[in-house]
């Protein structure tokens, strides 16, 4: 009779067993590679991609790669076409100009389709905001902030668009901080810095390595900056940071004072080490997450971050952009660049533009 339970016991602890571990196998098949698609394979890094609601994919070209080309349409899985044209690139490195880029890389799109670019200015000493028609290609805005805003040395490289009010949102990782553009106007403003903007005391790790930047471990401050459909609440969070939070557009379009302004800050939640992220429409946030090679999603329901996906091809998703059911996801393996090794360029080509349905 002992012999019997003993048997019975291990039959049922080998179920067990059994279950769990189809469990544990099925979550990670909903993670892994299966669910990425490949949309282009290119010999020069992807900056940040952005994809309109007509379809066209645009991307940047990393600046900290040294690129020949900044800005592109995406038109096969092969094939990268300068964008709005091959004058606009600074090529061989000449120097930028009114109607050429210097060192663009964050871009997103408006409901018209337009295309929306910050240019870092790294090179000009000058941050610039263009907007081109998604059909004539033409430049319809165009901005050099001031000095007292974004001055010498600024890295301004995301930003959110509110085409209904007329204002963008920018991110500086240099000088910590907020700015905002009036496009109506064209004035712009940069608020009080703030303890929100800054990055915490966090190390991104990549394969078991802390990552540099500048010859000590990476602290990139505020970074990632997205903005509700309602056009209500803007969001952000440091790269080397674990929390998100939000602030009032209506209490920054209403030109109250910073002091005013700073106290409508909230912690919405916790977020990944990230490069990028996203609010859609239901209000749930989307990030890259550097450390863990995935996306995590912020449910706006259960108020949780969770995994969307984990894949070793994911190696250093630096942005991704929301589009007909579908999240699109620069990868660029940006650690690997001078700037982060210290030394020579470790990246090895090629580089992709996944994407994974929503």
């Amino acid at each position: 009779m002992k012999k019997i339970n003993i048997i019975k016991n291990i039959v049922l602890t080998s179920l067990f067993i059994f279950s769990f571990g189809g469990e544990v196998c099925a979550q990670q098949k909903s993670l892994n590679s299966n669910s990425l698609e490949v949309v282009v394979e290119m010999n020069v890094r992807p900056g940040n991609v952005a994809v309109s609601n007509k379809g066209t994919i645009y991307a940047t070209i990393h600046p900290l790669g040294n690129p020949s080309l900044q800005l592109v349409t995406v038109k096969d899985s092969k094939t990268i076409e300068a964008f709005p044209n091959k004058s606009w690139q600074r090529e061989n490195g000449t120097s930028a100009t009114e109607t050429s880029f210097d060192t663009p890389l964050g871009v997103t799109t408006d409901e018209n389709g337009n295309l929306w670019v910050i240019d870092m200015g790294l090179n000009i000493g000058s941050t610039r905001l263009f907007c081109f028609d998604a059909v004539t290609k033409e430049t319809i805005f165009a901005l050099t902030l001031p000095q007292e805003v974004a001055p010498k040395g600024s890295f301004v490289q995301d930003l959110a668009v509110d085409l209904k009010n007329g204002f963008v949102y920018l991110a500086d990782i240099e000088n910590p901080g907020l700015i905002v553009v009036n496009t109506k106007s064209k004035a712009s403003r940069r608020l009080k810095q703030h303890d929100s903007f800054l990055s915490e005391n966090i190390d991104t790790v990549i394969d078991s390595k802390i990552i540099y930047f500048g010859g000590k471990p990476s602290r990139v401050a505020i970074d990632p900056i997205t903005i509700s459909d309602d056009k209500e609440t803007v969001f952000y969070g440091a790269m080397n940071g674990k929390a998100w939070y939000s602030i009032s557009a209506k209490a920054i379009r209403a030109g109250l004072s910073d002091a005013a302004i700073l106290e409508t800050i909230v912690k919405v939640g916790e977020k990944p080490i990230s490069d990028g992220a996203v609010t859609d429409q239901d209000g749930h946030h989307y990030f890259t997450n550097l450390n863990d090679k995935g996306i995590d999603q912020w449910n706006a329901s259960t108020k949780t971050l969770k995994p969307i996906i984990r894949d070793e091809r994911l190696l250093w998703p630096d942005n991704i952009s929301i589009q007909n059911g579908y999240i699109y996801i620069a990868v660029n393996q940006l650690h690997k660049t001078t700037a982060f090794t210290g030394t020579k360029d470790l990246g090895t080509p090629p580089y992709y533009i996944y994407r994974l349905k929503k």
